[in-house]
């Protein structure tokens, strides 16, 4: 954490000066030793690092029949949303029809086949009986007349014919239903597989969270509100967001002036009104090049900041304001002043230097600077007392000037910000 070496050394030490008795009080201030820091104090907001995005599956035209209450904790595997597709709906109940009408459908054709096996088993049987006592009767041809032994004969050809033809029937029947109970098993499976595929789309429409987290509700790109129950929905619309809370960070919108000074690495410290007390620490990741209208027609343009969150006393939730304190310029241990004990004089940066009873204007070489205090790169020495505002005339008892060599050893070091 930044610290401000010299927060007790911005106080004003008030002395009392008795040069004459009509000489009014002037704020008086110790030169110290400190740290200087040019720190920019501009809002933000935090956002988490990562954030999970629930959508409306693909290829789905629906409307939201439940919805989890916006910010609303939720552990995994809960479920945040509900999609109601009336088309997929009734596409799945018409096959699981279709799918009981097939089985029933096979089921038949596989008792019918069972009976038509058992009926020409049997007439197989009876032909094979024919067969047995035509043969019996062939034993009594040998005295039996002609035309008795003819019959004979003929019936033995019509047992033959008989058998081969119960032979040939039941290969083709074989064939024939195995090619019908085949057909209207890859037509069951089918619509097994069909179904299937609907059943896990609708179970799609169920949208559970992945972690826990805050779930909060889409914003509704129609209505540029948040979803509501009721709301249709289409693929690939984001309906619930869960954001990883274990890392986060602040997003500023800056104004130009302020985007200038800003540079990518910088250090900042934020502090919380949500959560007093409460300290963290980051730098500036990113800065967009291209600034947005503060409002519809404006001129005036903000840019877009993001800045890291590296160690924190307490994680901030998502959309807590930040107080970003960015530090611009960081000195150690140098002379720093308040910016209004420096004067100009005659194009040259003075103070005034308590001595004894009067002040002497003492030329000063100016470093880097701050809209409230100014690193002193030459003309002042610890312990000195300067005066935070101008001495009348008749008090400057001095005036002392920088010599060239000092000027220009350390000229490169002015610049202000």
């Amino acid at each position: 954490m930044l610290k401000y070496i010299f927060i007790l050394s911005l106080m004003p030490l008030l002395l009392a000066s008795s040069c004459t008795s009509h000489e009014k009080e002037f704020a008086l201030y110790p030169v110290l030793n400190a740290d200087f820091e040019n720190i920019l104090t501009i809002d933000g907001f935090t956002e988490p690092v990562r954030s999970t995005t629930l959508v409306c599956p693909r290829d789905v035209d629906g409307v939201v029949i439940q919805l989890v209450e916006d910010g609303t904790y939720v552990d995994e595997g809960e479920i945040v949303c509900v999609i109601e597709y009336t088309e997929l709906q009734n596409e799945y109940d018409q096959l699981c029809i279709d799918l009981e009408n097939s089985k029933a459908n096979l089921n038949k054709t596989k008792a019918d086949i069972e009976m038509e096996y058992a009926i020409l088993d049997a007439q197989v049987k009876n032909n094979q009986a024919d067969a047995q006592i035509a043969q019996l009767d062939s034993l009594q041809l040998e005295y039996a007349a002609p035309s008795q032994k003819r019959i004979t004969e003929l019936e033995l050809q019509r047992v033959a014919i008989e058998k081969a033809k119960y032979e040939k029937k039941l290969q083709a029947l074989a064939v024939i239903q195995q090619s019908e109970i085949r057909k209207q098993e890859l037509r069951v499976q089918r619509l097994e597989n069909r179904a299937q595929s609907i059943k896990e789309q609708l179970d799609e429409l169920t949208l559970k969270a992945p972690q826990k987290g805050l779930a909060t509700r889409a914003v509704y790109w129609l209505t540029g509100k948040k979803l509501q129950v009721g709301d249709p929905v289409w693929g690939n619309m984001p309906v619930v967001d869960i954001p990883d809370l274990s890392e986060m960070k602040v997003k500023i919108w800056a104004p130009e002036r302020d985007y200038k000074l800003i540079n990518v690495d910088d250090s900042v410290y934020y502090t919380f009104d949500a959560l007093p007390g409460n300290i963290s620490w980051g730098k500036i990741l990113r800065k967009s090049p291209v600034g947005q209208p503060y409002k519809e027609g404006s001129k005036v343009k903000l840019f877009e900041i993001e800045a890291s969150i590296d160690s924190t006393l307490i994680m901030p939730d998502p959309g807590f304001t930040a107080f970003c304190h960015i530090v611009l310029q960081l000195v150690k241990n140098t002379v720093v002043i308040p910016q209004i004990a420096v004067f100009e004089e005659d194009s040259m940066k003075v103070v005034y230097v308590r001595k004894n009873e009067g002040y002497e204007m003492r030329q000063i070489l100016q470093g880097i600077a701050s809209p409230k205090n100014v690193v002193v790169a030459a003309g002042l020495e610890r312990n000195e007392i300067i005066s935070l505002s101008k001495p009348k005339s008749s008090l400057i008892r001095k005036k002392a000037v920088l010599p060239d060599s000092i000027i220009k050893q350390n000229a490169p070091q002015e610049r202000t910000i």
